[in-house]
């Protein structure tokens, strides 16, 4: 069934009369000296309102299509999102204070100051085209002008009273810990963050659509909302939020990477749509109210560098916190059946340990290691090595050797029913058949010698290694301990022969 085509005067009315409140607002824009005007949240709101009303009217008739009202439709959709833009700086710039937020590299109250002047001028030249677009299409303006006094914010200073009642938890251990975590985890996930500290501006476009897209910005900021809805939920008016002082600062930090994340997200979607030469829109291309490259300095130099500095700051401040309240614990798990504490095993439980910012003592027949540092965990092995040569030794000598003189032949006979014996026995793991013995051994010296040293030469070669039935003790945060056990049921992260294995999902932040 093919659609009803409307008639094209009768679209002109109906826009000319929906459109109204818009036109008004972009005149009063147009008409500002250049730099007298100031963003407020009145104007802004208020331009929003109208624009994603237009904007909707315009799609639901299919102008984005339409050669007659494209670049009308494409004009509005640039003022409703460098509105909303806007507005949310607004927010940040209000809130600063009462987030709480430590200094970084560079001055982000000033950043954000200066950004809001870009959007200022931003709307004002998409409101002058929007303006033009309307002259074209004969949609007539309204007649009452819009004066200074309908967007003027007068705010008054000071906060009402707090007076309702605080709510009471249960735990307050067992929710900051849970939150700090979930930061942390979160934190793993966010690597795009850091992204503007390894490409060079020239280079910015060339991170679309990979690693940096507006799906993968949007995913972050759902997750950073949910994380603050758990804070809101959990920990806002209770107790604990007025005895730890701590606590306000985390949700500062959690809520301004967020708020950052929501203009990063619409900085991309304008990128991605209006602007990239592979996905945008023609209309805007060939006259764009904001050039590619102004577009992603904002989205790179301003959304994703502070969002990543902050994001950082709140990883150090829930390390921290998660000392403040750990409980600490100890655990034993078993030695890595793999070569012991070799390069992957060392690595995954001293990145386990960073990840909470905890110090986790390992501990191994009386010796202290520290588990955050992968090469203190290698000097493990020496004992675990040293170990498995005594036991070998014990082992070796409860199998009978054959008796009288051996030639060469008998010898290398002996040691290799000695190596197959212990290893159908479970004590031996062979990781190469056949097995690459020795060309010569030596006549002197008795038969247990020559079978401990050739076992011994087979397992630094790499073709059978020792099956340790030793365990190892951490102490320290019980809920870094909590991972570390699953790591360890979990063969830290390979199975016998060294393979690699998948992890927990609870582990998941290891494989990023």
């Amino acid at each position: 069934m093919c659609p009803v085509m409307i008639n094209p005067s009768e679209f002109s009315e109906l826009i000319a009369v929906r459109a109204g409140r818009l036109l008004q607002i972009a005149h009063w824009l147009a008409a500002q000296p250049p730099l007298s005007m100031v963003l407020t949240r009145p104007l802004v709101g208020d331009l929003l309102s109208q624009a994603v009303q237009m904007e909707e009217l315009l799609d639901a008739y299919g102008a984005r299509n339409n050669r007659q009202w494209s670049r009308f439709r494409s004009l509005t959709a640039t003022l409703k999102l460098f509105a909303n833009v806007g507005y949310k700086l607004l927010h940040i710039q209000h809130s600063l204070l009462f987030y709480q937020l430590p200094p970084v590299e560079r001055d982000f109250s000033a950043a954000t100051a200066q950004l809001l002047e870009s959007i200022r001028d931003l709307l004002v030249r998409a409101s002058d085209g929007l303006l033009a677009q309307a002259a074209r299409l004969n949609l007539s303006l309204p007649a009452d002008p819009l004066g200074d006094a309908d967007y003027a914010e007068r705010l008054p200073p000071g906060r009402l009273l707090q007076d309702r009642p605080m709510r009471k938890i249960k735990s307050a251990v067992d929710i900051i810990t849970y939150l700090a975590t979930a930061y942390l985890n979160l934190a793993a996930e966010s690597e795009l963050l850091h992204l503007v500290q390894r490409v060079k501006p020239s280079q910015y476009s060339s991170c679309f659509p990979n690693p940096l897209s507006e799906d993968n910005i949007r995913y972050l900021k759902f997750r950073f909302h949910c994380l603050q809805s758990l804070y809101d939920t959990h920990v806002s008016e209770t107790e604990i939020e007025f005895l730890d002082t701590g606590l306000p600062v985390l949700r500062g930090h959690i809520s301004i990477v967020y708020h950052l994340l929501e203009i990063a997200t619409d900085l991309a979607h304008y990128y991605e749509r209006h602007l990239n030469i592979r996905t945008g829109d023609s209309s805007l291309r060939r006259q764009p109210v904001i050039s590619t490259k102004t577009l992603l300095a904002m989205l790179m130099d301003y959304a994703i560098a502070y969002a990543g500095q902050y994001l950082d700051h709140g990883q150090h401040f829930c390390h921290a916190m998660l000392k403040r309240y750990a409980e600490v614990g100890n655990v034993d798990v078993p030695v890595p059946s793999y070569r012991g504490f070799h390069v992957r095993p060392a690595t995954l439980i001293a990145k386990i340990v960073r990840h909470y910012g905890s110090d986790i003592k390992m501990e191994l027949d009386g010796q202290i290691y520290d588990a955050g540092s992968p090469m203190d965990i290698f000097r493990a092995n020496e004992k675990i090595n040293a170990w498995k040569r005594r036991w070998l030794v014990a082992e070796i000598e409860r199998i009978p050797p054959p008796r009288g003189d051996l030639n060469e032949s008998q010898i290398r006979a002996a040691v290799l029913h000695v190596v197959l014996k212990l290893a159908q026995e479970g004590k031996l793991i062979l990781y190469q058949q056949p097995l690459q013995l020795s060309n010569e051994f030596s006549h002197d010296g008795i038969l247990l010698e020559k079978v401990t040293a050739e076992i011994a030469r087979l397992q630094a070669t790499g073709q059978i290694d020792i099956r340790a039935d030793l365990s190892i003790r951490f102490a320290g945060d019980q809920r870094v301990l909590d991972d570390l056990e699953l790591l360890a049921r979990s063969g830290y992260g390979e199975d016998h022969f060294g393979n690699n294995t998948t992890l927990p999902r609870e582990l998941a932040y290891l494989r990023r």
